[in-house]
C-alpha cells in the first residue's frame, strides 16, 4: 500500500499550542500504523490557509490536507469574519480540486494567555489532531 501523502498547513498565531496538532496526529496514525508523508507549512495567520491549501491541492501530490490554527477573540468580533471566511475558504479549495481538505481551526470566545488557558488549549489541539488523522483515515478508505 502507497503511504498517505499529507499535506500539513499551520497558523503561527499561537504557534505553541497550534503545532501540537501536528504531535496528535502523527501519534494517532503510528498508533494505526498507517504509513503517512507528512509536509508542513506555516504561514502568517489562519487567514492565509485556504489560498495555500488549494494551490497545494492543485498540485495533485497530496491525497488529504489538514490546517490548523487558533483564531482568538480579541474583543473586536474580528475572529467571527477570519473564522466564517476561513472555513469558507477551506471548504472550496476542496470543492474545486477533489482533495479532502481538513479544518482544526478552533475559536475561543474566551482564550486568555494564561497558564490555564494555554494548558487546556495544548492538550485539546493534541486531541484534535488525532481526531484529524482518523478522518484522514477514514475518508482515504471511502475513495472511490
Amino acid at each position: 500500500m502507497q503511504p498517505l501523502k499529507v499535506a500539513f498547513i499551520k497558523a503561527n498565531w499561537h504557534s505553541e499550542i497550534v503545532s501540537q496538532v501536528l504531535t496528535g496526529f502523527e501519534q494517532e496514525m503510528e498508533s494505526r500504523g498507517a504509513t503517512c508523508e507528512i509536509r508542513t507549512w506555516d504561514v502568517p495567520g489562519a487567514f492565509e490557509m485556504p489560498l495555500l491549501a488549494q494551490r497545494l491541492a492543485q498540485t495533485g501530490k497530496y491525497d488529504a490536507i489538514v490546517c490548523a490554527a487558533l483564531v482568538v477573540d480579541g474583543g473586536i468580533y474580528r475572529h467571527d469574519f477570519v473564522a466564517q471566511a476561513v472555513v469558507s475558504g477551506l471548504m472550496q479549495a476542496q470543492l474545486a480540486t477533489n482533495v479532502p481538505v481538513f479544518s482544526v481551526s478552533l475559536t475561543p470566545h474566551n482564550f486568555q494567555p494564561s497558564a490555564e488557558f494555554i494548558d487546556f488549549y495544548t492538550h485539546h489541539f493534541v486531541k484534535k489532531g488525532q481526531e484529524a488523522a482518523r478522518a484522514v483515515c477514514q475518508i482515504h478508505a471511502l475513495e472511490l
